[in-house]
């Protein structure tokens, strides 16, 4: 699609999210003119090569009243109130000569379904060890990327660790190694603990990687040769934990972060300053106009709040930190840490390359699907980054949700703080599956959670152990005593005119609309209510009942061993996203081998998938109740083991530790 207005030559790419691009006439290219991301526009990074030749191949599904707006002025979706940066000048009341940018378009496309579905998680900093914070948003990444996996979405699941920063050269001192060395082995800590906790990431990136650094150094170029970097001397509060200078209408008593609780340092530097404020009338349009761009809703509130506000101009660069990557046009100083990480996420999907570049990055994934983030880091992801990204005539990621913290003692929990929940004591205490399960199914996401360790064995004796294991084991345990394992009948049979059946079904099509709405504990409770019902029919038919009947009773009794099986095949798909140790067991159970598990799809939650003479494996119990140690009373070192109870808690254990 060409428009020629005003002799200004505009091209509309089709790539979500669509920019506009504004090229100089090419009858008088010395003439001023709107020049925005003529660069970007040449080497098209993110079109394919049929839509650089041909932009009348654009394939934009635009509405009428979109249309429309293209036509209502010379220059379309231009913003009349924009603030402009004291670098923008005016030549003359017709002509102008401003920083090139990109445009984010909100109108909507058809969705090409072979487009990968990019999920990230932040990159975590390395100052130290993981936490169950940093573990909690990667369960949840890991439990997004399985599940679209099973709708049949090539998944890139990109993680990572941030390591460059003030506080990482002060930990490493601390510590009594170099930088790289303390780099190297909190990183590893990170993939260690992803591996206990079975995260399937497909890309873990590290800011230390050279093919990281070339292509941040490549977008640093193209946001300074846009005309939205300039130097100037700052001088504020700058809180170290944040690596952020704050406002002080945002401080607590004595100049204390209100995350961190620590006072914040009065600096004054000779810095690169990033020209956010020329895009605050963007922003605010992409937010009204794309309100599933920031999520959850109130999350959205909070950001249009920042933006409206008013926005500043930010440091991009560092004069006093050393462990950083330079400034390509000044060594002296390095770039601002959270400039350097957000690329990450694009270098991620850069292949190992000899020399990466941000073009073949781009084309290998870019737009992001969806940032997963702590609400304590949504002002970068969902203010600072979409500038950066329209400063450089990149597209904007998709979706920016910002869940919320883990509290211990109504705190945050936080490296910084010293108040942190020992994710890999978890994992070696009750499992994977129990950690994954507990947090996804009892913290609502996207609000804040609390943990508790009576809390949390309850609930997995409860749901884990009792409603789902107790009803494949005792189910496997009648089949074997009297059909000697085996399927006596398909299960699509057995079912046939069963309202179990039908309820089955409801809530195997209510997990998917959670799990697509990232209703992740909707989820889990809707696969439960499968198992809840499962026990519930198994008593009121009562097959035990049946088979002591003789033949008169058989085949009515199998039918129903068969049909309850076939729930359990049907939870195991369904939960295998937040607990897939635990679903492989369930699925082994029922007769499937490993691979034939890690083939299913999410069409496999159809009924019908046991059939007349499948045999059953030896029933075992595929999830163990949890037993802690009581201390016995009046019984000086003694320890026994007994079942949670809550009169049974131990005084140790009185305290909730909330994480």
């Amino acid at each position: 699609m060409t428009l020629l207005r005003e002799h200004h030559h505009f091209q509309v790419s089709a790539s979500p999210p669509h920019i506009y691009h504004c090229l100089p006439p090419p009858s008088n290219p010395r003439r001023a003119t709107v020049n925005f991301n003529r660069a970007a526009v040449h080497s098209q990074p993110h079109l394919r090569r049929s839509e650089q030749r041909a932009p009348m191949a654009c394939r934009v599904q635009y509405s009428i009243q979109n249309s429309l707006r293209l036509f209502s002025s010379p220059y379309p979706n231009f913003p009349t109130s924009l603030k402009l940066s004291q670098r923008t000048r005016f030549r003359d009341s017709k002509n102008y000569l401003l920083s090139k940018a990109a445009f984010y378009c909100s109108c909507r496309t058809t969705e090409n379904t072979s487009d990968p579905f990019v999920l990230t998680t932040p990159l975590y900093y390395v100052n130290a060890p993981p936490h169950m914070g940093s573990a909690y948003t990667t369960i949840a990444a890991d439990s997004i990327a399985r599940f679209q996996r099973l709708l049949g979405k090539k998944v890139i699941f990109v993680t990572g660790t941030d390591e460059h920063g003030e506080k990482i050269s002060t930990a490493a001192v601390e510590n009594g190694s170099s930088p790289k060395e303390h780099c190297d082995s909190v990183s590893q800590a990170y993939k260690s603990l992803w591996t206990e906790l079975n995260i399937s990431y497909d890309k873990f990136i590290r800011t230390t990687d050279p093919n990281h650094e070339a292509i941040v150094k490549e977008f640093y170029a193209k946001v300074l040769a846009n005309g939205d970097i300039y130097r100037a001397d700052y001088e504020g509060l700058y809180c170290v934990n944040c690596e952020e200078y704050k406002d002080e209408k945002e401080l607590l008593a004595n100049n204390c972060c209100p995350i961190h609780l620590k006072p914040c340092l009065h600096r004054k530097e000779d810095n690169y300053f990033f020209a956010l404020s020329k895009y605050q009338k963007r922003l605010e349009d992409i937010l009204t106009e794309n309100p599933d761009f920031v999520q959850p809703s109130f999350r959205l509130n909070e950001v249009q709040g920042w933006v409206k506000s008013g926005l500043r101009d930010f440091s991009i660069s560092r004069a006093s930190v050393e462990w950083g990557i330079p400034v390509p046009n000044d060594p002296k100083q390095t770039i601002y840490v959270w400039f350097d990480a957000l690329l990450g996420y694009i270098s991620a999907l850069s292949e190992d390359e000899k020399q990466p570049n941000l073009e073949t990055a781009i084309s290998s994934g870019w737009p992001a699907t969806l940032h997963l983030i702590g609400k304590d880091i949504l002002r970068f992801h969902a203010v600072y980054w979409p500038a950066m990204l329209m400063s450089a005539g990149v597209s904007l990621p998709k979706k920016v949700f910002g869940h919320g913290f883990l509290t211990k003692d109504g705190l945050k929990m936080g490296k910084s703080l010293g108040n942190t929940l020992e994710p890999t004591d978890l994992v070696r205490r009750f499992g994977p599956d129990a950690v994954r399960y507990f947090f996804l199914r009892e913290v609502e996401f996207g609000n804040d959670g609390d943990y508790s360790e009576e809390r949390f064995v309850n609930i997995i004796n409860a749901n884990l152990a009792n409603t789902i294991g107790n009803l494949l084991n005792r189910t496997l345990g009648l089949l074997r005593k009297n059909c000697q394992s085996a399927i006596s009948v398909d299960s699509a049979i057995a079912a046939e005119g069963s309202a179990f059946k039908d309820t089955v079904e409801k809530q195997v099509e209510k997990s998917r609309q959670h799990y697509e709405n990232l209703e992740l504990s909707s989820a889990c409770e809707a696969v439960l209510q499968i198992a809840n019902a499962g026990n519930v029919y198994i008593n009121e038919k009562a097959p035990w009942s049946l088979f002591k009947q003789g033949d008169s009773g058989f085949e009515a009794a199998s039918k129903d061993l068969v049909i309850a099986l076939e729930a359990m095949r049907i939870v195991a798909i369904a939960l295998s996203p937040i607990t897939p140790t635990l679903s492989l067991r369930i699925y082994s159970q029922l007769g499937f081998s490993e691979d034939q598990f890690n083939a299913v799809t999410w069409n496999d939650t159809r009924w019908g998938g046991l059939k007349q003479g499948d045999t059953m494996a030896q029933p075992m119990p595929v999830f163990a109740k949890i037993e802690v140690e009581a201390e016995v009373k009046n019984t000086s070192d003694v320890i026994t083991k007994e079942p949670t109870k809550k009169k049974e808690k131990p005084k140790a254990e009185k305290k909730a530790v909330e994480a």
